[in-house]
């Protein structure tokens, strides 16, 4: 459920609230990872998202204290990488991750891709001890079809606040996202416009047309509007942040909304690597 905080809403979602628009950091690197994040908060932006198979979380750390904003204001989101989802040292990869971001804790902790080599139940115990810790607020999944969201449910002893997963108007995620509510679970979409495919998308075109958006904000105003999803956009370009954050000043009708997820097909997925899983 939304709720309006300044001027970006909150997702609640198990006792965790996150802010419904972040910033994502995959592919930025250095420089631009550094001066990106700390111009979106400048910006507004209160959510960071980054992972440590990014290779960027001491410049994203680096950016965070740039940006100027007390720690207790932002929310921060990093991943744990399959190769580290062993007892012991999932534990260890979450203070390494701290120590790189030069933060006491984060706010969420996302295991990034099931990894079927590992007991899944070794891997969230080891999940569950970091949050029992105190290294993190809240844990969650990443690309976790709606089997491996159910068996990892049942197996913490704490609750998963999301599943970090591609979600865009071109992809039909409709199943996934109805067990993730059924489950009390937010959707946090990355890959929010398509990887820019939503701008050649005429329905999309056109709304954004009658509203003086463009086709990447009205996309980003329809993740927003679908109650319990958060949505992740990145960008190394100045103009295209403050784009991606101008989107609380118009609202998409009933109908507009309809038409945009009546886009979605199976074969509207961008990413799926040779560890994915076998997709619902």
């Amino acid at each position: 459920m939304l709720t309006k905080t300044g001027k970006a809403p909150l997702v609640a979602a198990n006792g965790a609230s996150i802010p419904a628009l972040g910033f994502g950091t995959w592919q930025l690197k250095g420089g631009v990872a550094r001066q990106m994040v700390a111009e979106a908060l400048k910006l507004g932006y209160r959510h960071v998202d980054t992972a440590q198979a990014y290779d960027n979380e001491a410049e994203v750390g680096q950016g965070l204290k740039a940006g100027g904003v007390p720690r207790d204001e932002y929310f921060l989101t990093t991943k744990v990488w399959t190769d580290r989802f062993r007892a012991g040292d999932l534990e260890r990869s979450a203070e390494e991750s701290l120590k790189r971001l030069h933060v006491d804790h984060l706010d969420l902790l996302l295991l990034h891709w099931p990894n079927p080599a590992v007991p899944l139940a070794e891997t969230i115990k080891a999940l569950n001890a970091v949050r029992a810790s105190g290294m993190t607020k809240h844990i969650g999944l990443s690309n976790f079809t709606i089997a491996q969201v159910r068996e990892a449910v049942a197996l913490s002893d704490a609750p998963l606040v999301t599943n970090q997963v591609e979600f865009h108007p071109l992809i039909d995620q409709s199943k996934l996202k109805a067990e993730l509510d059924a489950q009390g679970m937010a959707l946090t979409a990355y890959s929010p416009i398509a990887q820019g495919r939503v701008n050649d998308t005429p329905a999309i075109k056109a709304i954004g047309k009658a509203h003086g958006k463009s086709p990447t904000q009205v996309t980003l105003r329809w993740a927003l509007q679908l109650d319990g999803v958060i949505a992740i956009p990145r960008s190394s370009k100045i103009e295209r942040v403050r784009d991606n954050f101008d989107v609380f000043d118009f609202t998409l009708s009933e109908e507009e909304m309809a038409t945009i997820s009546l886009l979605g097909a199976r074969e509207g997925r961008i990413t799926s690597p040779s560890w994915a899983p076998v997709w619902d």
